[in-house]
Order: structure tokens, then C-alpha cells, then sequence
């Protein structure tokens, strides 16, 4: 019974501290994507405004990123694979020229999966929520909706989610190099654990 015990006991310790599996619980980068600081890791997320499960991440992944090491940076790029995703990037890009991101991050995931009084893919909508939230004047919210800076965005977040090799969102992309995402990890907690073990493994890969 003892030596039952013993065994079951190292099975579960095991399981606890096994490191997170390559091609299991991430992955590489099809391609590898250059980062902004080269002295520092980055930890990019993958998301988009109309996901449920990014909504769901969103708070956890604030308390994680509070919590960084001082050599780790955190940056979310909208995910853009299709077309209909282009809205909720556009209004990303267009709070950020704005000044109004960290205001109503949160409450556009809210807005949207809560109240659930907008809907994603409606850019004329997206327009006139974001005039409204922000107390802006919509020609000027209709201008960084549209601008050139805003389009050369969404074509670099277009390139970004080709080369991490996403297939949904949300994702981590750790250093430009690894992926991983709640569904590989089985869970969003799970898929934080994993980021910390690949950002471990980068900041050794750059001593």
C-alpha cells in the first residue's frame, strides 16, 4: 500500500512539474517575427474584440502582465485572419491614435459580450460607440478609423498573425519564436504557465 502510495504520489508530481510539451502546449513561429527591443522578451497577444474567450482572458491576462519580470514587455496586436475582423483592428488602432485605449479596452469586450449592444464586424457602429464612449468628435474618430498610419497597422497585424501560425485567437507569441494559446494549453491559466515557461526558456536563448 505504501509503495502504492509512493507511486501515485510520483506520478503526480511528475505530472505538476513535467515542462510544457513542443507541439502540444506550443509551438514555433512559422516564421520568426521581429520584436521592438531586442534587449528585452516580448509577450504579444493575439486577440480580437468579437472573441468570447479573449473577453474571458482579458482580466487574468492584466493581473499576469502586472506581474512581468523587469527584461519582459507586454503589447497586444488585433488579430486579423479574414476580413470581417478588420473593424474591431480598425478601432483598436483608432483608440490608440485617439488616446482613449486603456478607457475603453475593457469596455468595448463589455459592450460587445456583455451588454451586448454592438456588434463586431459593424465598423460604422464601432464608429460611432467609440465617438460616443470617448467623448470625441466623430469626424475625428472617423479619420483615425480610416487614416494612412491606421492601414499600415492593420497590414503589419495581418502579416503578424500569418507568421506566428495562429489559428484562432487568443495567442501568446513569446519573443517572436514560440506560440501558445488557451486551446493548446487547455485553458487560459494553463496558457499563462506556458508563457511564463517560454519566457524562461527565451531569456536563456539570449544569454
Amino acid at each position: 500500500m505504501k509503495k502504492l502510495l509512493a507511486t501515485l504520489l510520483l506520478l503526480v508530481t511528475t505530472q505538476v512539474t513535467a515542462a510544457p510539451m513542443a507541439g502540444v502546449e506550443y509551438n514555433t513561429t512559422t516564421q520568426e517575427i521581429p520584436t521592438d527591443n531586442a534587449g528585452k522578451i516580448e509577450v504579444t497577444e493575439l486577440f480580437w474584440y468579437g472573441c468570447p474567450h479573449c473577453h474571458q482572458l482579458d482580466p487574468q491576462l492584466h493581473a499576469w502582465v502586472k506581474k512581468l519580470p523587469a527584461d519582459v514587455y507586454f503589447k497586444r496586436v488585433p488579430g486579423l485572419p479574414r476580413p470581417d475582423w478588420a473593424p474591431m483592428a480598425k478601432a483598436y488602432y483608432a483608440m490608440e491614435t485617439l488616446g482613449v485605449l486603456e478607457k475603453l479596452h475593457t469596455k468595448l469586450f463589455d459592450a460587445i459580450h456583455k451588454q451586448k449592444s454592438l456588434k463586431p464586424t459593424d465598423e460604422k457602429a464601432a464608429i460611432d460607440w467609440v465617438t460616443k464612449e470617448g467623448g470625441l468628435d466623430r469626424a475625428k474618430v472617423q479619420a483615425a478609423f480610416n487614416d494612412f498610419t491606421s492601414n499600415t497597422k492593420l497590414n503589419r497585424a495581418a502579416q503578424i498573425f500569418r507568421a506566428s501560425g495562429a489559428t484562432g485567437v487568443p495567442a501568446l507569441i513569446i519573443d517572436g519564436k514560440y506560440i501558445t494559446s488557451s486551446t493548446m494549453a487547455g485553458g487560459n491559466l494553463q496558457a499563462l504557465n506556458v508563457a511564463d515557461f517560454l519566457i524562461e526558456k527565451a531569456r536563456a536563448e539570449k544569454k
